[in-house]
Formats: structure tokens, sequence, C-alpha cells
């Protein structure tokens, strides 16, 4: 046990050494200082949308400053109160408390990688994109599960998600929908997710019980802020309005207030194309999709600076086979695997229901190259 204890408390300090090291201590205090100084000034809020740029500056320097501080007290106190109970011979404290430790490294290790979330917009709300593949219904009805799991997982964490467009599927599931995920590092964690997921399972629409095989692409771009700078060519942007789909009823949308922009990007083969029903509003659904079509403009420029990210425009040219970055296999075994990070687990309701921070803390880590893990 008190190797245990031992191996958890180096592990601690490890991480939070590791943790300081990233943010630069003596800096980020003195940033923090400094950002706090602002926020006090009488004008700070002359200028709203800079303020918020430097309010969530402030924010998350707090937040990792206090990670260091409380997790340090946290483990100070828990191998003080071990320390007694092995004096008063007391098992069931010191089982509490090694539990304790090991629920801190648990979060000490998810803290390790948030700082990686550094690029220019990981901070920020997440568009998540979802088209089904070919294969019709069976398609289709994969890209909705996709939606629901990853609805789960922003739910999971604390994160809010509204539907910006979908469009239904003949019989069942959705053609395609895109999400908004809006909270803290939401397109930091789930950038990670982009590209196509590959589904084996018996079919529920086939009356013979067949296996099948379904593909359904998923893309992630952040909600762009004023404070990133994104040119688009307006000339080249194309309008349409349309009758937003929906059930039917006393609910149905009975004028034209879904907004359709297409984009034909310079340097691209294909138009972008955004659209948004969310609102009843076509003018609050026009501001939404040109939100969008910055979004998906700015991921596009990313792709094109990054080397890194040429993978994941390589995964989006087709949705089907050799370029899936997942596979969820239900029959005739439980497994899902990252085919990026060997990543696996056999609990696929658990994933399906949201549970992917393994998966993309894996992908994360791999994308900016395994950060050091020395420490």
């Amino acid at each position: 046990m008190r190797a245990d204890i031992q191996t958890l408390s180096d592990e601690i300090q490890q991480a939070v050494g590791l943790l300081r090291r990233r943010l630069d201590w003596d800096t980020a205090q003195k940033r923090l200082d400094e950002l706090n100084a602002k926020s006090e000034a009488p004008d700070f809020w002359n200028q709203p949308q800079q303020a918020q740029v430097l309010m969530r500056e402030r924010n998350r320097l707090e937040a990792a400053i206090r990670t260091v501080i409380e997790a340090e007290q946290e483990l100070a106190d828990s191998l003080e109160i071990i320390e007694l109970a092995e004096m008063e011979d007391d098992a069931d404290m010191i089982e509490e408390a090694v539990a304790g430790l090991g629920n801190l490294g648990e979060r000490m290790r998810r803290a390790q990688l948030e700082t990686l979330l550094s690029g220019e917009a990981d901070g920020n709300d997440a568009f998540v994109e979802i088209h089904s593949g070919a294969g019709g219904t069976e398609s289709q009805d994969w890209a909705a599960m996709l939606a629901r799991m990853y609805s789960r997982w922003a739910n999971a964490h604390g994160y809010k998600v509204e539907t910006m467009e979908e469009q239904a599927g003949e019989e069942a599931g959705l053609k395609s929908t895109t999400i908004l995920v809006k909270g803290e590092n939401a397109y930091g964690w789930l950038k990670t997710e982009a590209g196509v997921h590959r589904l084996v399972r018996i079919s529920p629409f086939d009356s013979s019980a067949r296996r099948h095989t379904s593909f359904s692409s998923v893309g992630v771009y952040p909600q762009i802020d004023d404070a990133i700078e994104v040119d688009i060519d307006v000339s080249k942007v194309r309008t349409d309005t349309y009758r937003a789909s929906g059930a039917g009823g006393q609910h149905i949308n009975k004028t034209d207030s879904a907004v359709r922009l297409t984009y034909d990007m310079p340097g691209e083969e294909k138009a972008v194309v955004v659209q948004c029903q969310n609102d009843r509003s076509q003018h609050k659904n026009r501001s939404q999709a040109w939100d969008m079509l910055r979004a998906r403009v700015y991921e596009i420029e990313l792709q094109r600076r990054e080397a890194a990210a040429q993978a994941e425009a390589d995964s989006k040219s087709e949705i089907g086979w050799g370029h899936q970055i997942r596979s969820y296999v239900l029959q005739p075994y439980q497994m899902v695997k990252d085919l990026r990070t060997n990543v696996e687990t056999s609990n696929t309701g658990g994933v399906l229901d949201g549970d992917l921070d393994a998966f993309m803390a894996a992908a994360l880590a791999a994308r900016v190259g395994g950060e050091d893990e020395e420490a």
C-alpha cells in the first residue's frame, strides 16, 4: 500500500510540475495580475468585443493557476491524512484517502491535456456537422446515432447544445445535421473527432438480419469571434432561403425562414455550403449562417496552413472505405477502435452514450506531437 501511495504522489507531483512549466508559472501570475487590473478599469467595457477576449484569457489563466494551487493543497492534505491514519491503524481512512489521490491523479491528467488546447480558437464554441454516407436509411440512422453521441458527450461536460440545421432521412435517421456545442474549450476537444466514422452492426432495417457497414462523416469548426479575422469575398457568396423542414402539425414553419449560403471559395474545388434553420426568424438564421460560414472558412484556412491537418483533409474526401478514423463494431463482437491512436474499448454502449474522453485525449496528444510526457 505504501508503494502505491508513493507512486500516486509522485505522478501527481510530476503532473503539477509539468503544468507549472507549461503555464510558465511566474509569467502566468504576472499576466493574471495585469488582466485583473485591466478588468477593473472604469472604461474596460467601452470596447465589449476586446473586453470579452481579455476576460476569456483571464478566466483561463485563473482556472489553470487555481488548478495547480488546489492540487498541491489537496495532495498535501491527503498525505497528511494517510500519515495520521497509519499511526492510528485506520485502514478505512487510508483507503478513502488513497481513492482521493487516485481521483486527483485523473483530474491532473485531464488538466495536463487541457494545457495543450493552446490553438487560436481552441477555447471557442464548436459547430459539429454530420453527413450520412452512401447506404440510404442505414447510414442516415448512423448519422443520427452520432448526433446523439456528441450531444450526450456535451451534456456530460456541462456544455450546451443547439441544433442549427438538420435534414431528416426518408425513413429514419438524418441525411445531415449541424449542432452548436457551447462551452469552454468545446472546439479544442471536439476538433479531434473530424473524419469518417464506420459502424458495423446487424441492421434493424434488414428483415434478413444481415450485418451492414455504414459510414458517416463528421466535420468540426470553431465558432469565430471578432478577435479572429476571416477573409470572405462577399461577391462569391450566394444566399438562398427555403422553408424549414419539420414534423408537421401546428409547429411546422410556413415561411421561408431557413437560410443557405453557398461560397465559391477561391482555391477550393467544391463550394462551401452552410445552412441554418434553427430559428423562426430569417434574420437570425441568416446571421447564424454567416457565423457558420466564417467558421468553415477559418477551418479550411487552418488546414491549408498546417501540414498536420492534411490527414484530416484527406479523410473528408470520401465517406467510405479507407478513410475512417474510428470503427464502431457491434457485430460479431463489441469493439470501438480509433485507427489513428489504436485506443480501443469493448464498452460500445458507453461510447455511443458519449463516453469519448479517452479517444479525444489520445487524439489530442497525438495531434500536438505527444507533448512531453517526461516531467
